[in-house]
């Protein structure tokens, strides 16, 4: 176990790295591809000047009828295009069958001409055609030299070109006749995504160019391309008259889709504009003919890949990838890995983690800049992986140091802690250790009625014991369910706090409603005891809030986590006045300020405690709506204010009538209300009497 989270985790990242670079899986090619087609996202798309797009659609159809259509139509469009002043004439569409209407020899007098003299043309424009072919496992092998391809290098372009068994061709006459046989293919991706596309393939010993290269070539006039080599693979693709295209390799290049162009569907002449001596490319746009491939920018037709990789060419514009990326991308995520190991072993976890987010920022940042400004494509995602490897490592180190503090903490405090404070200890240890002075929210509470329980089971102690720690359990909950803490359990008494150690802002609130709940629980906890035929218990809570001084108290040999101050023995003084008062909720005044508006208040007393000659204000917290019993409420603020002016005769007359208010639940207070008017009536008091009461017991 030592051994995943010490340094030689680190070297087996490393060879780890190192084995998932060589071998570059699928999941991983297919996540650098995504990655780069990311980057074209960020391209604004323009408008191409130079290519036009000429459709068969459903309205070529309609006009035209079924396809494929008869070749006199094809040879038309050769003359309406030629009418229209277009340049070069590009055919993504395949000719590999004899026409059934014997239109082969027409269409071939059309792709044969160089110059095609059509009355109504501006100029007698020079309309080349490059027809397309098709790489594949099945088709016509062509045997001989292919004309035009030269190779520039100390090695044969052969042993690098994507090679494919067979090529499917046209027909022989259309074949033979055309100016240009371009190869329309793209180069394989694991997710079957369009991004790349091969300049020219090899069958057998022969070069075939790309469609792309072709349309080039043609439309220059000129009979060969140059393809430059070097020790490691092919370099770039030289047509005359274009900046040299600079490719993978294997003779691949990256395709930009960053374009858009002028798109005509085709119904006879009166539906091509003047093309200006542009180039045009013929592709099927037509549904349940055509079938579109996915690319970055979405599915599109053949003939919008080849339009977009000739655009790049003719901008220059091409996107390249270094042919020493993968080991530049290799250092990179070397360096980064070592980094992180620094910063994970030197500084605390979280700089890890931000040494982390900043590395893969910075890689991110910078290949994102790389193609912005170069057009060069830098993979991200190997370094990001490769850092992500160390910091995961470094987190399962850090979890492993955790959990073997947490469990240390379980076993040191468990014994007498709750289990909401342990978890709170646990996600920070620094609290045991430290301590801290802050304002919290006490409560003391004590079981009413032990002694009739008690004796109803007689010698049966095991089964008391089950029933106090299931009245534990009852009380105990709605704490932990505010995020409260339990101090203690004393005997049938309980003590908890609130806004320690975890923060609450509103803690005088959360004890106050907590305070509720638990009589509640109460009466519920009567409800299945009284079932069972045992007599029922009640509750006394008293809540203070103050300061308190809250951490690990005691010896080394017993300590356990506590609070100290004032706040906390004047919490219990309050509790302890429950029974007197006949009231089950005591609070005092800093809680009340707190929460005057959120419950149902009654004032009860100004009671100066034993030991203390200021008075504090207590209130008692009801569970019933504020609504229903607002006249007596009123009614009770007169009387304690009859009180406080030494009216004590009307104060009794109204603790009369107030005897049975408020569901009963206030009619111990208001009998021993009664009782203290009664006492005053016989004190001598002075006339700036401030209705203060000294307590003379606890």
């Amino acid at each position: 176990m030592k051994l995943l989270y010490s340094g030689y985790a680190v070297l087996l990242s490393i060879v780890l790295l190192l084995a998932l670079r060589v071998t570059d899986p699928t999941a991983l090619q297919s996540v650098r591809g995504q990655t780069f087609d990311a980057y074209q996202q960020l391209d604004e798309l323009k408008h191409s000047n130079d290519i036009v797009l000429l459709n068969i659609g459903e309205k070529s159809l309609n006009k035209f009828g079924q396809y494929p259509f008869p070749r006199q139509t094809y040879a038309q469009l050769v003359i309406d295009v030629a009418t229209k002043n277009g340049g070069v004439l590009g055919w993504t569409i395949m000719f590999p069958e004899v026409d059934r209407f014997q239109g082969d020899p027409v269409f071939a007098e059309m792709l044969m001409q160089n110059k095609v003299n059509v009355p109504g043309a501006r100029r007698n424009p020079i309309n080349f055609n490059v027809i397309s072919q098709t790489p594949s496992t099945r088709g016509i092998k062509t045997s001989g030299p292919h004309i035009g391809t030269g190779t520039i290098g100390p090695v044969p372009a052969t042993n690098y070109l994507l090679k494919w068994p067979n090529l499917v061709t046209n027909i022989p006459i259309i074949e033979s006749v055309a100016n240009g046989k371009g190869v329309n293919a793209s180069a394989p991706q694991p997710d079957n995504q369009t991004r790349t596309y091969p300049l020219a393939i090899t069958v057998g010993e022969r070069i075939y160019p790309s469609f792309a290269i072709e349309m080039l070539r043609v439309k220059q006039g000129q009979k060969s391309y140059k393809i430059k080599t070097s020790e490691i693979g092919i370099q770039e693709f030289m047509v005359k008259g274009y900046k040299p295209i600079v490719t993978q390799t294997n003779g691949t290049a990256y395709i930009r889709f960053n374009n858009h162009f002028t798109e005509i569907e085709y119904t006879g002449a009166e539906s091509i504009p003047d093309l200006e001596n542009k180039f045009v490319i013929v592709g099927v746009t037509a549904e349940g003919v055509a079938n579109p491939v996915p690319t970055p920018r979405g599915n599109l037709y053949p003939q919008h890949i080849q339009a977009h990789m000739l655009q790049n060419f003719i901008d220059g514009s091409n996107i390249t990838r270094s042919q020493l990326s993968a080991v530049t991308e290799l250092l990179c995520a070397l360096l980064s890995m070592l980094l992180i190991a620094l910063a994970i072993y030197k500084l605390p976890v979280w700089a890890g983690l931000v040494t982390t987010v900043t590395i893969i920022s910075g890689i991110v940042y910078y290949s994102i800049h790389l193609y912005t400004a170069n057009l060069v494509l830098f993979d991200a995602t190997f370094p990001a992986i490769a850092s992500f490897l160390i910091f995961s490592q470094a987190s399962f180190n850090n979890f492993w140091i955790q959990f073997k503090l947490r469990a240390e903490i379980q076993k040191q405090f468990a014994g007498y802690a709750s289990p909401t404070v342990v978890r709170m200890l646990q996600e920070n240890p620094d609290l045991i250790k430290q301590g801290m002075k802050k304002e919290v929210s006490i409560c003391f509470s004590d079981l009413r009625g032990f002694t009739p329980l008690g004796e109803s089971f007689g010698d049966d102690v095991q089964g008391l014991t089950k029933m106090m720690n299931e009245y534990m359990d009852a009380i105990t909950q709605p704490i932990l369910d505010a995020d409260g803490m339990v101090i203690k359990y004393i005997g049938d008494a309980s003590m908890h706090i609130h806004n320690a150690p975890m923060d609450d802002p509103d803690h005088p609130k959360s004890a106050v409603q907590t305070g509720l709940l638990m009589l509640r629980a109460v009466e519920k906890f009567n409800d299945k005891i009284v079932k069972e035929g045992r007599p029922p218990v009640g509750m006394g809570a008293g809540i203070n809030t103050g300061l308190g001084y809250i951490g690990e108290m005691g010896s080394t040999a017993r300590h356990s986590y506590d609070i100290l101050g004032d706040a906390v023995s004047t919490a219990a003084r309050i509790e302890s006045k429950c029974k007197e008062y006949g009231c089950l909720l005591l609070v005092g005044g800093d809680t009340y300020k707190h929460t005057k508006n959120d419950f149902f208040y009654l004032k009860v007393d100004d009671l100066a405690v034993k030991g203390k000659t200021i008075g504090i204000e207590l209130y008692t917290v009801l569970d019933i709506k504020k609504t229903k019993y607002a006249k007596a409420k009123q009614m009770h603020t007169d009387m304690y204010n009859h009180y406080l002016n030494q009216e004590f005769n009307r104060a009794i007359n109204l603790c009369e009538k107030l005897t049975d208010a408020f569901d009963g639940k206030m009619k111990g207070y208001y009998t021993m209300w009664i009782e203290r008017c009664e006492f005053q009536k016989t004190q001598n008091l002075p006339v700036d009497w401030n209705g203060i009461f000294i307590a003379t017991t606890k």
